[in-house]
């Protein structure tokens, strides 16, 4: 098993450091874990859900300490980034250069509406701001720094019923990612712990299955991945993405290309 989306305690909402992720994984039997905590970012913006500029060189020399101690499992050093515009030549020169890290995973958070930010997890409850959130994915997917789209379909969690929006919504993300070939993540996290009451009934936030069975339809590549924020977590879910994967005939993506990019 193959798993590219995992978190250490310097995001401040898990727990656990590498090593600890590398132990649960050669547990459970993956030959690729991949570490992929929210992005140290220069200006520490939204510091609260992320590790510290400050902690940057750490993380990396957490993720280079492991790979020399456990050698039967490959370890890849990523991080799960927010895009604007502003910090475009700091992924690309400082961590994807200078730090060499082997692939980027764009997780977007936060969107903006109005002159200011909003959250991608409480803030996407009506049309107006699905299409600013989904704008601005789109301009962050076309950016080209990142391997795969986590949780594209997060909108899920506000806003509640799938309607003329969400398909609107959902037909932009994939045409998007058809055209760039970029893979989208069903995230198993989300599978285990964003189950939701809504008017059209109980799901899942995300991964939607709407959003998928719309995916069926498109020229697109999906990875499956825990999203763990804590080790004995690190294969959450990811038997039942695969069950989605199969059911609706999805195609995996390759990410071999990032070991020893």
């Amino acid at each position: 098993m193959k798993n590219y989306h995992t978190h250490t305690f310097r995001c401040k909402h898990a727990h656990g450091d590498v090593a600890d992720y590398a132990e649960a994984a050669i547990n459970k039997g993956f030959s690729l874990l991949g570490m992929a905590d929210h992005t140290a970012l220069p200006d520490d913006r939204w510091i609260t859900m992320r590790m510290s500029y400050a902690e940057l060189p750490q993380y990396v020399e957490a993720i280079t300490h492991a790979k020399t101690r456990y050698p039967e499992l490959t370890i890849l050093k990523g991080m799960e980034c927010e895009w604007t515009k502003e910090y475009h030549n700091f992924y690309a020169q400082e961590l994807l250069g200078d730090y060499e890290f082997d692939y980027l995973v764009l997780g977007s958070h936060f969107f903006p509406y109005k002159g200011r930010f909003l959250s991608a997890h409480m803030d996407v409850g009506d049309g107006n701001k699905l299409a600013a959130y989904t704008k601005h994915l789109i301009d962050s997917m076309e950016s080209r720094l990142f391997a795969f789209v986590a949780h594209p379909d997060l909108f899920g969690l506000t806003y509640l019923n799938w309607d003329k929006n969400t398909i609107a919504a959902s037909r932009d993300i994939l045409q998007t990612a058809a055209k760039l070939q970029l893979p989208l993540e069903i995230n198993g996290n989300g599978l285990v712990t964003r189950v939701i009451n809504t008017p059209q009934g109980v799901r899942t936030a995300y991964p939607w299955l709407k959003f998928w069975e719309l995916a069926a339809e498109y020229n697109v590549t999906v990875v499956v991945n825990s999203d763990a924020h804590h080790p004995e977590g690190v294969d959450q879910g990811m038997e039942d993405g695969m069950k989605i994967v199969e059911n609706l005939g999805l195609e995996l993506a390759n990410l071999d290309y990032l070991n020893g990019r």
